[in-house]
């Protein structure tokens, strides 16, 4: 929170941010007090699942100037087209960040009360240890959803081969809604042991909740 940002920032440590699930729209990481706010462009900025692309906004000059002769010396810069799509994006963050944060509510709901689902991570719930905090600095709760199935490995590919409008991908934040497996995908060259260190278990699924209508969800 700002109370940490304030304290490290004291003691000379940078503080930075990675605000790509909640967004720029929900969350402003500059003005409670980090001193860097990364975003992936390529989830909720982009938002269309068709640019690659990372953005770093600075409060420090100094640390901008530093990281500006790298970006201009190894040239490490998006090209023209790439910064149309991300610019693009940008001006539907607010609708496409409000629809899909409504339909991430209802859905969460749903799986929280459905008997094969055996815990739902959300923001949005009294119960998650960040509630408070997100209610005080963030504007919502955004679109991430995380789930525990009843089982192990088998149940989780039998959930996920089973869902439709979903699509099984590793990407998030795009207009569309993405599911996915951890221990098989995004985190499956990481050694069972350290997964398991992580809460990334076999029966842990990953929901990027999109902008359908609800009622198709």
């Amino acid at each position: 929170g700002s109370e940490m940002c304030i304290r490290d920032s004291s003691r000379g440590i940078v503080v930075v941010a990675d605000n790509t699930f909640a967004t720029p729209y929900l969350q402003s990481p500059l003005l409670l007090g980090a001193d860097v706010s990364l975003n992936s462009c390529t989830k909720y900025i982009g938002g269309h699942s068709d640019v690659v692309q990372g953005a770093i906004c600075l409060n420090d000059k100094e640390l901008y100037d530093h990281y500006y002769l790298i970006a201009k010396s190894t040239g490490a810069n998006p090209g023209p087209f790439d910064s149309y799509l991300a610019l693009r994006g940008l001006k539907t963050l607010k609708i496409r960040v409000d629809a899909a944060s409504r339909n991430a509510i209802v859905i969460a709901n749903f799986l929280r009360d459905h008997p094969k689902i055996r815990k739902v991570i959300f923001p949005g719930f009294k119960e998650h240890p960040g509630h408070e905090i997100c209610k005080k600095q963030m504007r919502g709760y955004g679109a991430m959803i995380s789930l525990y199935v009843n089982g192990g490995l088998e149940e989780a590919k039998r959930f996920l081969e089973n869902v439709s409008i979903f699509t099984l991908a590793e990407s998030l934040g795009g207009v569309e809604s993405l599911i996915e497996s951890p221990a098989l995908m995004t985190h499956a060259s990481v050694p069972a042991e350290k997964r398991k260190e992580l809460n990334i278990e076999d029966d842990f699924i990953r929901i990027s909740v999109g902008i359908e209508d609800i009622e198709d969800q």
